[in-house]
């Protein structure tokens, strides 16, 4: 066993098992067509952790890629709209209708993340937090934003509720790196709150 786990790495049981104890965080067991995903409390919110796989073909050969997404539901009847991404990665979030470029006012994190938004004001008091300006910059790869619901296949919520989701190409395998998106999750939606943008009501949402 231990040969393999030095070939593969440590499973997603050990690293979830892991991730658990720290955040107490409990298992959902999956159904047809979806597997068990992780979920704990950041204040009222319910974070979920899971993965997924899409396929794409490429000419006549299947493209198999493999996804780690997290995402928390919450009231947002303002509408708000974010994304946060490092420059070198490509986001379509960033071309959606009413989307800006932002400068936050702080250089560093400016040069390093492009921030997008539908109020300028609301986006950099957001970013105005130093602890997850931090909690963000030290995550190798970075895409985090608000959907009105999961896409096409995915979940749908009521009108007033969206959806703070971060997704990656890539099973990660990385019991830290995972705790600190969790923890970018619970600063954020404790920022929002602080804004008056994300209320604590789910509107009898589940995950």
């Amino acid at each position: 066993m231990s040969y393999f786990k030095s070939i593969f790495g440590p499973s997603r049981e050990e690293i979830w098992s892991a991730l658990r104890s720290q955040i107490g965080a409990e298992i959902v067991p999956g159904g047809f067509l979806r597997g068990d995903r992780l979920q704990a409390h950041a204040g009222e919110w319910t974070v979920t952790l899971e993965e997924y796989t899409t396929m794409f073909m490429s000419g006549k050969v299947p493209i198999i890629v493999h996804h780690t997404r997290m995402r928390a539901p919450f009231s947002n009847p303002g509408g708000f709209r974010f994304s946060i991404h490092r420059a070198s990665m490509f986001s379509y979030v960033g071309t959606l209708l009413g989307m800006q470029d932002i400068q936050v006012g702080h250089p560093e994190f400016d040069a390093e993340f492009v921030i997008k938004g539908n109020n300028e004001k609301l986006v950099q008091s957001l970013c105005s937090s130093e602890r997850l300006r931090a909690l963000v910059t030290v995550q190798p790869k970075f895409q985090l934003s608000i959907h009105d619901d999961e896409g096409w296949f995915g979940k749908k919520y009521p009108p007033e509720v969206d959806v703070l989701v971060f997704d990656v190409a890539e099973h990660i395998r990385d019991v830290e790196r995972l705790k600190g998106l969790y923890d970018v999750f619970a600063e954020t939606l404790h920022q929002l709150s602080k804004l008056g943008i994300a209320g604590q009501e789910n509107h009898g949402v589940t995950t």
